[in-house]
């Protein structure tokens, strides 16, 4: 993780002085003292510069009614490449002998904008959101999107105001946890959450094998079993080898959840 952190700190930081960066950042005055304390406790620290948190709870569609510099889209781009090289870092680590794909996938259902939707409403991140007038009309529709917008706009935020370190801790204590609660809703990946249970149980990966192919060439039937130590541990069917797989691993699933 050292080399890591050195690596993105050398992109991020050696660059762009922070004063420098500051300057990017005007305070508008969206937070009282009241808010910045309450958010603070979100946070699980002090915060330097509210300037950024300001303007990560900033939705584009405030720029037509306030005299502000910029919404959260930039730092939602910056945060993005944060959180995806944390969750990265925490999946290779966790899963030594997880698979590029299967640690992609995993990735992908950790970031994906529906979980970041629930960690900040989880989090009740949505209290400091400042949206036009205009767009809270239309607030429903598309808030889980805004939310998720402002989730990697405050990993962002953290990282600017107090480095990565701080915000891997972030991360790793508040967002994880929710992720993780998610879990069933969140990845529908049924092959990555059993590479992940017995990962954790074993430290073994599971494999696949068809047993058997049925139907005509335009409708065929799959039957495929996964083993762990060459013993099955499931089955499961489809019209595809991939869509079987999932079957089986969910077959697979149920029964060690049961056990």
């Amino acid at each position: 993780m050292a080399i890591l952190i050195n690596l993105f700190e050398g992109i991020f930081k050696k660059k762009i002085q922070k004063s420098n960066l500051v300057e990017l950042f005007p305070e508008v005055g969206f937070f009282d003292k009241n808010q910045k304390n309450e958010l603070e406790k979100i946070l699980g620290f002090k915060i330097s510069e509210v300037r950024y948190y300001e303007q990560a709870f900033s939705h584009r569609s405030i720029l037509r009614e306030n005299d502000i510099a910029s919404s959260n889209q930039r730092l939602e781009y910056l945060g993005d490449a944060i959180l995806g090289m944390l969750i990265g870092e925490y999946l290779f680590s966790t899963l030594p002998k997880g698979q590029e794909g299967d640690l992609t996938k995993m990735r992908s259902a950790f970031v994906k904008n529906t979980t970041l939707a629930k960690c900040a409403k989880s989090l009740n991140l949505d209290q400091f959101l400042k949206i036009g007038q205009h767009a809270e009309k239309h607030l429903k529709k598309g808030f889980d999107s805004i939310m998720s917008d402002v989730m990697e706009a405050l990993i962002a935020s953290i990282y600017f105001d107090r480095g990565i370190e701080k915000t891997k801790e972030f991360v790793h204590n508040k967002m994880l946890p929710i992720m993780k609660n998610f879990k069933d809703q969140i990845n529908k990946n049924y092959k990555s959450s059993l590479l992940e249970k017995y990962q954790a149980l074993e430290k073994i990966s599971p494999t696949y094998e068809v047993l058997k192919e049925s139907g005509p060439d335009h409708n065929k039937e799959f039957l495929v079993g996964v083993y762990v130590n060459n013993s099955q541990i499931g089955q499961g069917q489809g019209k595809s080898k991939k869509s079987a797989e999932q079957d089986a691993a969910k077959n697979a699933l149920e029964k060690v959840v049961s056990n």
